[in-house]
């Protein structure tokens, strides 16, 4: 969605460069049929399934041939042959990218969005991505300085190195009406165990057990998680808060959504590489409550919200008393959260893109497509 929402911003008739986008055989849904005619859009090879860090030989297999299947086909294609600058915009897309232009002259620039470690990319990409990835990319785009930091030992003393967040569709509030009624705190995230959304319904519970506040959870449950979403509407009925606890699901309509929230919460259980969700928490105007740590912690200063110690539900749940009852504060903090430096929309992110795009088609003589 990141990708699609930048190109989308980057269509305007002055465009600084042009985009084609290769993909493998997508899923059921298509998010890059919404891109506009504007954009060459084909889809090659084969589909890459979720589950690439599972340690299973027979998965991991499997996964190293559907690589070296989607390696050939995007090396053999005409959009890949002919373009400028190649950009990888997943950690997938940049294992068989850098398989497909290893002896190439093209430019490749891989996207950086997970921390650099085995937890988050497995024992197998995280190997790909520090002896294959990394050292042939010519730039590194990374969604905050704590995903970049990591990448950094392997990076060539040559390459481009970047901090730009992803496109997230902010929306920037100027101004946000107080609301009325029952507080509501959200969570903008998939349904995912390391996202701390069990962390946030026990902190909830503690925090408002005979109150009349809310809970929201926002996010689908993909990579196989469904099961979670169970475990959560069981654990909100052993605490006694499931007429209150809601499981909205996938949301499109992120500004409505945020509009309704007095406090939005990001409570991953490890380092998260930027948080997606505090930028667009950040951007609605929205009190903000983020772990201290990663990508987070460096938009969020104490100031425009609240940093709270990681994986500590029971300072989690002070922290979301404290803001509830103290109506003020959550204004104060509600007005410089959409005044953060460094917030970008869409087409912000398209810009500074295409200045690095230019910079590597120059250095081959080269301007046009990526």
């Amino acid at each position: 969605m990141a990708l699609v929402r930048m190109l989308a911003a980057s269509q305007s008739p002055s465009r600084e460069w042009t985009p084609a986008v290769l993909v493998p055989v997508p899923d059921d849904v298509d998010v890059f049929a919404r891109l506009s005619a504007a954009v060459t859009y084909r889809a090659r090879g084969v589909r890459q399934h979720a589950g690439g860090s599972s340690p299973s030989p027979f998965r991991l297999a499997g996964l190293a041939a559907r690589l070296i299947t989607q390696a050939v086909s995007t090396r053999m294609h005409p959009l890949v042959r002919t373009a400028d600058v190649v950009a990888a915009n997943s950690t997938r897309a940049a294992a068989y990218a850098a398989l497909a232009l290893r002896f190439s002259r093209t430019p490749l620039v891989i996207h950086l969005r997970d921390m650099i470690d085995e937890e988050s990319l497995g024992r197998f990409g995280h190997r790909m991505m520090t002896r294959v990835i990394l050292p042939r990319a010519d730039a590194v785009i990374a969604n905050s300085r704590t995903t970049l930091a990591g990448a950094r030992p392997f990076i060539r003393g040559d390459a481009v190195a970047a901090v730009i967040p992803s496109a997230a569709g902010l929306a920037m509030m100027q101004h946000r009406a107080p609301r009325s009624g029952p507080l509501r705190v959200g969570m903008l995230a998939r349904i995912d165990p390391w996202k701390g959304q069990i962390e946030l319904l026990e902190a909830f519970a503690a925090a408002f057990r005979d109150g009349d506040e809310h809970l929201e959870l926002a996010g689908g449950a993909p990579f196989e998680h469904a099961d979670f979403s169970s475990q959560l509407r069981d654990r909100a009925a052993e605490l006694g808060v499931a007429e209150r606890v809601h499981l909205l699901g996938h949301v499109d309509d992120i500004s409505t959504l945020l509009g309704r929230w007095d406090l939005a919460v990001q409570y991953s259980t490890r380092p998260e590489p930027m948080g997606q969700n505090v930028l667009q928490y950040l951007a609605a105007g929205v009190p903000t409550v983020v772990a201290d740590e990663g990508g987070p912690a460096e938009w969020v200063d104490g100031n425009n919200g609240v940093r709270v110690r990681p994986r500590d539900v029971a300072q989690l749940s002070l922290v979301l008393r404290e803001l509830a009852d103290d109506a003020t504060r959550r204004e104060t903090l509600a007005a410089a959260a959409a005044r953060t430096p460094g917030l970008l929309d869409d087409a912000a992110v398209a810009r500074a893109h295409a200045v690095i795009f230019r910079e590597l088609a120059a250095r081959r003589g080269r301007a046009g497509r990526a």
